[in-house]
């Protein structure tokens, strides 16, 4: 398994030359100044332990068809207009999620720069909650 492994890696150089750019390029841009993803039960965890406040950016329609239990709705191209919304949880660990966990970064970035201290990203998001066979609200 190793040897073709490397054997692989000699002959086609230039496509792990190409992986290993793209794998350093997005460790990179996670790291930087973003919010720690979280796993769903890691998740679930801080809810029940600290009283994380769960902020869903999908649109509202998405929303209503189903989110996680207490999570407040303000759509990610909304956020900056109602950062007033999450003031008095700015001590409270706070969970943003999105549809798959790829858009939540930027709104978890407007957050950290707004002061808040503590701002965690749902890993794959409500696609990865449901898979994980937690429970969703609708309305």
């Amino acid at each position: 398994m190793m040897n073709q492994l490397i054997e692989f890696s000699i002959n086609h150089w230039e496509m792990v030359a190409v992986f290993l750019a793209i794998l350093a390029t997005l460790l990179f841009v996670e790291s930087k100044g973003g919010a720690q993803g979280l796993t769903p039960s890691a998740a679930t965890n801080l809810m029940n332990s600290e009283d994380a406040v769960v902020v869903d950016i999908r649109p509202e329609k998405e929303f209503s068809t189903g989110h996680i239990t207490g999570a407040l709705n303000i759509p990610a191209t909304k956020m900056k207009d109602n950062l007033n919304r999450l003031e008095k949880h700015k001590d409270a660990p706070i969970i943003i999620v999105c549809k798959s966990g790829v858009t939540s970064g930027p709104s978890a970035k407007d957050l950290k720069k707004a002061g808040f201290g503590k701002v965690y990203k749902l890993q794959g998001g409500i696609a990865e909650w449901q898979s994980s066979n937690l429970p969703l609200v609708k309305g």
